[in-house]
């Protein structure tokens, strides 16, 4: 027996599997396999074109944080290119099957306002991106795979400090 093709992508989560801060750490170390390498193999790949689209997220997320939004878009946007320059289709089909949703600030604090210390906090995040972008930029993979991991172990394990009254 054959099935006919899915309209849908194969790969799905949906929201309801993000309900708990346990399931958005799952989710950020799923990510954490998944980018290291697509950052890895952007630092290979990555045209010019590509590497300014990554250039681009980066200047509107710190101008998001500038007038205090929490740069979601942005952030989903510098991954999404990443996730482009591996120029591997299923790369890009996996991170958009999740979503600005897979990035915990989307999840767990949408509505809270950016106080001083979010805001220092964005910037830092900011400035892992802008270590990712170097190490792609310069084509060193293994800087950009290690960079990646840094940028996301580093939200998993903040997140991870603050699981047991979130869960």
């Amino acid at each position: 027996f054959v099935l006919p093709p899915m309209d849908q992508p194969s790969f799905r989560i949906d929201p309801a599997q993000l309900s708990t801060l346990r399931d958005v750490i799952d989710l950020i170390e799923f990510r954490i396999g998944l980018e290291t390498e697509a950052a890895a193999l952007a630092a290979q790949r990555r045209s010019p074109v590509q590497l300014e689209a990554m250039r681009s997220a980066m200047q509107q997320f710190g101008e998001a944080v500038d007038v205090g939004t929490n740069a979601v878009a942005a952030d989903f946007a510098f991954h999404s290119a990443i996730a482009r320059a591996t120029q591997n289709p299923h790369y890009i089909d996996v991170l958009q099957s999740l979503g600005a949703g897979a990035f915990p600030r989307a999840r767990l604090q949408a509505d809270e306002p950016l106080d001083d210390s979010r805001q220092a906090y964005l910037r830092r995040v900011n400035q892992e991106h802008e270590n990712i972008f170097n190490a792609i930029a310069t084509q060193d993979a293994e800087a950009a795979r290690a960079a990646m991991r840094t940028h996301l172990s580093g939200s998993r394990d903040r997140l991870k400090k603050g699981e047991s009254g979130h869960s």
